[in-house]
C-alpha cells in the first residue's frame, strides 16, 4: 500500500570543498565566482559563496530529463527529447495544436504531451501566446554558512604541448614583444564551506491543471511522473552538476537535515540551517501542527548521504501523488 503525499521539502546543510560550481563570469584571465549578500543569524550583513537556486534546478531538470529517457516511460515533448532549454515553447507540433484553443485547453494539452513541462514548468510563448505553468519544484540559493565558507583564487597555467627550441625561442620573442601565447596564465576560484539548502516539492500538482482545477492525465501517469520526480531529486545531490566540474569535481564531504513530507492539505515545512538547530525547529512546526491536523506531517532525520538516500529511496517506492479533493 502506498502513501499519498501533498508535498515534501528538504532542510539540509552540505559541506562541499573545492569546489566552483556557480560563477559570474570572467574579467581579463580571472574567473569571478557567485558572490551574495546575506544576513546571518547573528544579525549582521555578510559576504558569501552561494550556489543559485537555477543551477540546482537545472541540475534535476537534467535527472528528470535522463529519467524519463531512459525506462520511465515518461511522454516528452519534440524540445524536450533533445533537452531543448525552451522546451515545448520550441516545438513546432504544439504551437500549430494549441492554435484556436483556450490557456486552459493549451494547458491540458501541455501536462498531456510533455512530462518535463509539467514538473519543471514552462512559459508557453509558442503562437504568440504567454501561458504561465509553474514549476513543481522550488529550490532556494544554496548559500555558505557565514565563519564557515571561504573562497581562494588559484594561479594556473596553460598547458603547452609543444616545446621543441624552435618553440621556446617562438615563445621568447612573442614574451618579448609583450605577448604571452606559449604559457597563458590564468586564475581560477575555489570554494569550500558549509552550504545551507532547501527546497520544496508540490506533489500535489502533477499532472494539475491550475486553470480548470483538473488532472487531465491519469492517475498511472501521474505516479510514474511522481517517482521519477523523487528520483531526480536525489540525484540532483547524489551528483550536482555545474561549472568547472572536470577539473573541480566538489569533495561531498557531509550532507545532513531533514526530508518534511505531509500527508494532507498541509505544507511539509523548510527551515533554513542559516538560522541554527534547523532540524529542532522542523520537529518544533511538525508537534505544533499536530494537534490541528494529527498524523499530517512526517519528518525523517538523516545525518549522511547513506541515509539520505535511503530515506529518499523509501519514499520513491512507498509513495504517490496527492489527489487534491475539490479536482473535477
Amino acid at each position: 500500500m502506498t502513501t499519498a503525499l501533498y508535498s515534501l521539502s528538504i532542510s539540509a546543510r552540505a559541506t562541499l570543498d573545492m569546489h566552483s560550481l556557480n560563477n559570474e563570469g570572467g574579467e581579463g584571465n580571472q574567473i569571478q565566482t557567485r558572490m551574495v549578500n546575506i544576513v546571518g543569524a547573528d544579525g549582521r550583513l555578510h559576504n558569501v559563496n552561494a550556489i543559485s537556486g537555477d543551477m540546482f534546478k537545472h541540475i534535476q531538470a537534467e535527472h528528470l530529463f535522463r529519467r524519463a529517457t531512459d525506462g520511465a516511460g515518461l511522454p516528452l515533448c519534440a524540445a524536450c527529447r533533445e533537452f531543448n532549454a525552451n522546451r515545448i515553447s520550441a516545438d513546432p507540433e504544439f504551437a500549430k495544436a494549441i492554435e484556436g484553443l483556450s490557456d486552459a485547453e493549451a494547458i491540458d494539452l501541455l501536462l498531456a504531451t510533455c512530462a518535463l513541462d509539467d514538473m519543471a514548468g514552462n512559459l508557453i510563448t509558442a503562437g504568440n501566446r504567454s501561458i504561465p505553468r509553474k514549476s513543481v519544484a522550488e529550490f532556494g540559493w544554496v548559500v555558505g554558512l557565514p565563519e564557515l565558507t571561504t573562497t581562494d583564487s588559484y594561479f594556473h597555467v596553460k598547458y603547452a604541448s609543444e616545446r621543441s627550441a624552435d618553440r621556446r625561442a617562438a615563445d621568447s620573442a612573442e614574451t618579448a614583444r609583450g605577448a604571452n601565447l606559449g604559457q597563458a596564465i590564468f586564475h581560477r576560484p575555489a570554494s569550500s564551506g558549509v552550504y545551507a539548502i532547501v527546497a520544496n516539492f508540490e506533489l500535489a500538482r502533477i499532472g494539475f491543471n491550475d486553470i480548470t482545477q483538473t488532472y487531465p492525465i491519469s492517475n498511472d501517469e501521474r505516479r510514474a511522473r511522481h517517482a521519477a520526480l523523487l528520483e531526480s531529486v536525489l540525484y540532483t545531490f547524489l551528483e550536482p552538476n555545474g561549472a568547472m566540474r572536470g577539473t573541480q569535481n566538489p569533495h561531498i564531504v557531509s550532507f545532513d537535515g531533514v526530508v518534511a513530507v505531509s500527508k494532507q492539505v498541509v505544507p511539509a515545512p523548510a527551515i533554513s540551517p542559516l538560522g541554527g538547530d534547523f532540524v529542532a525547529e522542523v520537529e518544533r512546526v511538525r508537534a505544533a501542527l499536530d494537534t490541528l491536523r494529527p498524523g499530517a506531517l512526517e519528518l525523517y532525520p538523516f545525518a549522511s548521504l547513506g541515509e539520505f538516500t535511503e530515506v529518499m529511496t523509501r519514499l520513491i517506492q512507498s509513495t504517490e501523488p496527492f489527489t487534491l479533493a475539490y479536482a473535477g
